[in-house]
């Protein structure tokens, strides 16, 4: 398995979070923690540094010294507008980085094994691109992303007003990487209030780290 491929983490804060009645979701708290800091604690092991995707007043981030980017295209137009911000940064600033890794910053149960088995899964399928996928479904959100791509990505957002993540990866090639839904689907996120207490549950059902 692939564990040595430099990557830079991007954890993705970018959305309006209305069916959580706004604010910041990844500030939310779950078991005594926000939610943030439980994905900083999952993916920074595995990352080549951290960087948020934000948009409005970076501030609201300082307590946990990761720099803040946001979007460069207008009007909220989702992930894939974060995704491009993270390469754009790590162009600039970490140029000897290929790789980036994508993350919702709603997700606390992110798996420690992420980075590697998303390297792997491309590598053994020759795509350049990989997503994660549990329950039969894929995430198309925790994904690992070349910077060689992000011209046309950037072309895909401003010229043709492309929004959909998947319909973007596929005209590239996107393998994915398959993980378990026992005891907890590590790719659970907080959407709804509600979820914040089913999150507290899942939270008692894992195993000791």
């Amino acid at each position: 398995m692939t564990t040595d491929v430099r990557t830079l983490g991007l954890l993705l804060a970018g959305g309006l979070a209305r069916r959580m009645g706004g604010g910041d979701k990844p500030l939310r708290l779950i078991a005594g923690r926000s939610i943030l800091a439980h994905v900083i604690e999952r993916l920074g092991p595995q990352s080549d540094g951290l960087l948020v995707n934000a948009n409005g007043d970076p501030g609201r981030f300082a307590d946990y010294g990761l720099p803040v980017v946001a979007d460069d295209v207008p009007d909220f137009a989702g992930p894939l507008a974060g995704i491009l911000a993270g390469l754009d940064w790590m162009a600039a600033r970490r140029p000897e980085l290929e790789w980036l890794v994508s993350v919702a910053a709603d997700t606390p149960f992110i798996p420690h094994d992420l980075v590697a088995r998303l390297h792997a899964a491309r590598e053994a399928h020759g795509q350049p691109l990989a997503c994660a996928a549990s329950g039969g479904w894929t995430h198309p959100v925790i994904g690992l992303w070349p910077v060689s791509l992000r011209e046309d990505l950037r072309h895909a957002l401003t010229i043709e007003d492309e929004r959909k993540i998947d319909r973007w990866t596929a005209r590239h090639g996107c393998a994915s990487a398959e993980w378990p839904v026992a005891p907890v689907d590590p790719f659970f996120n907080a959407n709804r209030p509600d979820d914040l207490a089913e999150a507290e549950r899942l939270f008692a059902a894992l195993p000791p780290a």
